[in-house]
């Protein structure tokens, strides 16, 4: 429900574009396990770009029963796929009409969308897989994982790198102590290869195959036009999460695992400047994290556009030939040692100085596959490493935080995670309510 929107209002809105199914249907949530027997339904929500592949996997481990997609081309291109699959434009109208069809379901549209969406499903107790990085603000992303818990459903994020074994072994050698205690954490990215740091371009007239209305979906309206379908929507605070919300889910994932980076105490940006409506073509984020269990406080920092770590903090050793940082990677630095992982993902990593030959391997939870640890979840298993209440949505919130920073750049924002506010005064207060939770058109809730 929209800030300020009063219930009454809600529900005749909701009356009014007659999407039945989706209001109150916990009472009616179908969230039990189906057998190993059993063939799974899907429903895909997005269908081109991220959601192609992913529509493709649910239909290798299932019945794609329905699609979705606001672009009429991409809808008929996915239909030559799976011909016995309905056709949908609003997934609204989809779970209205298919829900007692569905046993799971994908989204895989833009970011300002993932949680209306995911919200739906979930309300009904479908299992859900959900693109990172998972929502478009933090107040979303714990709703999610607090309904998730809820209904009891199977999730998962879509960061297929949590279930890559070598970036889980690399976690779990620094869980294990073997760069010692770590205070210090770099990650950096090549992203954006997408327009950002940009005013917006002329309107222009809505393509015939798209709709446009639905495609706007909980975002406030604005006239069509370029660099937003299909790709470059990343760039927009109203729609997209930046470089950051791109990459970090994937690259900042090794840190997390390892170190149990949830909850920063704060977080502070300074970038090439942005209007507020563009996000900025490059930044640098320094998040400080309080001491967490056994863990002590650590500090990390992100860099996207260019922007990289002095190259002295990588082993000289690890350097390319050319002497340069590579363009993406992270560092884990400890007290005896770093863990040093090129590209993205944190799958390849080297710990300088090599451990001595008498260092017992360290044990971590092997994973089946990404898709199969969801398949399995909801078969009855064990949960997915990325389901939403206990890791994705803590990633998420930690992530989205940064740009939360960006939008206040140059002030060091305190964090309350557990009231989900800032403990600066009022004026960054108000500045930063619309990040922490957007306000949603007429016809979209959580």
């Amino acid at each position: 429900m929209t800030t300020g929107q009063s219930r009454r209002e809600f529900l005749t809105t909701a009356a009014g574009v007659s999407f039945g199914v989706w209001i109150g249907t916990e009472a009616h949530a179908q969230n039990n396990p189906k057998s190993a027997n059993e063939k799974l339904n899907f429903a895909c929500i997005g269908v081109g770009g991220k959601g192609d592949s992913d529509s493709t996997d649910a239909g290798t481990y299932g019945n794609v029963v329905a699609i979705c997609d606001v672009d009429e081309r991409t809808l008929a291109k996915k239909g030559e796929q799976f011909p016995g699959a309905k056709k949908f434009a609003d997934y609204r109208k989809m779970f209205d009409a298919m829900g007692k069809e569905i046993d799971g379901v994908t989204v895989s549209i833009p970011d300002h969308s993932h949680a209306p969406a995911t919200a739906i499903a979930l309300h009904m107790g479908k299992a859900c897989y959900t693109q990172k990085p998972l929502a478009h603000s933090v107040y979303e992303c714990r709703q999610l994982a607090n309904l998730a818990r809820k209904m009891k459903v199977a999730t998962q994020m879509g960061n297929q790198g949590t279930a890559d074994n070598t970036m889980r072994r690399n976690a779990y050698r620094v869980r294990a102590g073997n760069i010692g205690v770590v205070k210090e954490v770099h990650v950096w990215t090549n992203r954006p290869i997408w327009p950002q740091g940009l005013e917006r371009s002329p309107e222009k007239p809505v393509p015939p195959n798209l709709d446009w209305d639905l495609w706007i979906g909980p975002a406030k309206m604005r006239p069509y036009g370029d660099n937003y379908h299909s790709f470059a929507w990343r760039g927009w605070w109203d729609f997209g999460t930046g470089a950051l919300g791109d990459m970090a889910c994937h690259d900042v994932n090794l840190p997390f695992m390892a170190l149990d980076l949830r909850n920063p105490i704060s977080v502070q940006a300074t970038s090439s400047g942005h209007n507020h409506d563009s996000y900025p073509q490059s930044s640098k984020i320094t998040y400080e994290f309080g001491p967490y269990k056994a863990r002590p406080a650590v500090t990390m920092v992100w860099y996207d556009g260019g922007n990289l770590p002095v190259k002295e903090l990588v082993p000289k050793e690890l350097l390319p030939e050319s002497g340069k940082v590579p363009e993406s990677g992270s560092l884990i630095i400890g007290d005896k040692g770093v863990l040093y992982s090129p590209g993205d993902g944190g799958a390849g990593g080297h710990i300088v100085p090599a451990l001595s030959t008498d260092v017992p391997e360290v044990e971590y939870p092997h994973s089946p596959g990404h898709w199969e640890e969801f398949v399995r979840a909801m078969r009855g298993g064990e949960p997915a490493t990325a389901n939403f209440p206990d890791y994705a949505s803590q990633l998420a919130e930690t992530i989205l935080l940064g740009n939360l920073a960006l939008w206040v750049e140059g002030e060091k924002v305190l964090w309350d995670a557990k009231n989900m506010r800032v403990k600066n005064g009022r004026d960054v207060q108000d500045k930063v309510a619309p990040i922490i939770r957007p306000h949603y058109r007429a016809g979209y809730h959580l």
